[in-house]
């Protein structure tokens, strides 16, 4: 009798930790499944002859805010609808909508073209700011690795378009008001102890193509490389900025966004650098990090009257 006492407490105690197994699971998979409405490849301009093209992903109960989502690493991008709102579930369960943009990978597109892709992004959406339910006046922008280059591209050069553009888009502006991101390059003239570092003063050695032709040339790589790094154009309205970054990586090294940061505010400028001990170029929690995006994002783009509601 004891012994099937004991075989029964045994199944029984298994059984209930099963439950609680596949609960956690459960709570896990629904979270990270948000119920959205996706409208995939929007084009919001062209390269050349190629669609520049973006998803646009709305949650089930928007607050009224965008963010922009870079969907790029070694500055190649995918295809449309292959971004998975999972990755930034907890951006919209905060009632962001979203804007998954891809561009034309390099070397097709060199990266100072790619940035200027970028910006046709960001005024395309606040162009349109009223037809995705978002303030025009209150755009974040998101991305890891060369989304995160990217996005402080926008962050340090975003701005009024020309006025004598043809299409009001292109006139509009590409400013973001606050940015979070993970482990960006943005001194490509100081390497540093990177891997992608030759020590000749070029190009990182597996992009020797992407920056447009002639990149050989070091007094022309001076002039392309200074332009397309973050930390040389601080402007005096930098958005406020967060910056994930782990003391292992050695493709970009910590130093890029500290050395960022220490600029920034030599400049006056809020920077934020939080230290993932151990990452190298990307780590497992990423995921759960995001849910930080989503606090400076709140902080940051929420209208004060707006926060508590």
């Amino acid at each position: 009798m004891t012994l099937r006492r004991f075989i029964r407490g045994l199944l029984l105690g298994f059984l209930v930790l099963v439950v609680a197994f596949g609960a956690v699971v459960g709570a896990g998979w629904w979270y990270f499944h948000p119920s959205v409405q996706r409208t995939n490849a929007v084009r919001y301009g062209t390269r050349g002859a190629r669609p520049l093209q973006m998803d646009v992903i709305r949650p089930a109960r928007p607050n009224g805010l965008g963010v922009l989502v870079l969907v790029s690493g070694r500055w190649k991008s995918g295809e449309p609808g292959s971004f998975g709102e999972w990755i930034t579930a907890a951006l919209l369960r905060r009632g962001y909508t979203l804007f998954a943009i891809y561009h034309v990978s390099q070397p097709e597109a060199s990266v100072p073209e790619i940035v200027t892709d970028m910006h046709r992004a960001v005024r395309f959406v606040r162009s349109h700011a009223k037809e995705y339910g978002v303030d025009p006046d209150r755009l974040g922008v998101t991305g890891g690795s060369a989304g995160g280059h990217l996005s402080l591209m926008l962050a340090t050069r975003g701005g009024a378009g020309p006025a004598e553009a043809p299409d009001s888009v292109d006139r509009a502006s590409s400013a973001v008001q606050a940015v979070a991101v993970f482990y960006p390059v943005t001194d490509l003239l100081n390497l540093g102890a990177s891997t992608e570092n030759l020590g000749d003063g070029g190009p990182p050695k597996s992009f020797r193509d992407s920056f447009g032709p002639g990149m050989t040339n070091l007094a022309l790589w001076k002039v392309v490389g200074r332009e397309c790094s973050p930390i040389f154009h601080f402007p005096t309205n930098l958005p406020p900025v967060l910056i994930y970054h782990g003391d292992a990586d050695t493709l970009v090294p910590l130093d890029q966004s500290e050395r960022f940061r220490d600029a920034a505010q030599a400049a006056g400028q809020t920077v934020e650098v939080r230290v993932h001990p151990g990452g190298e170029h990307g780590w497992l929690s990423m995921i759960f990090d995001v849910y930080r995006f989503a606090d400076w994002f709140d902080e940051h783009l929420v209208p004060r009257a707006g926060k508590g509601d």
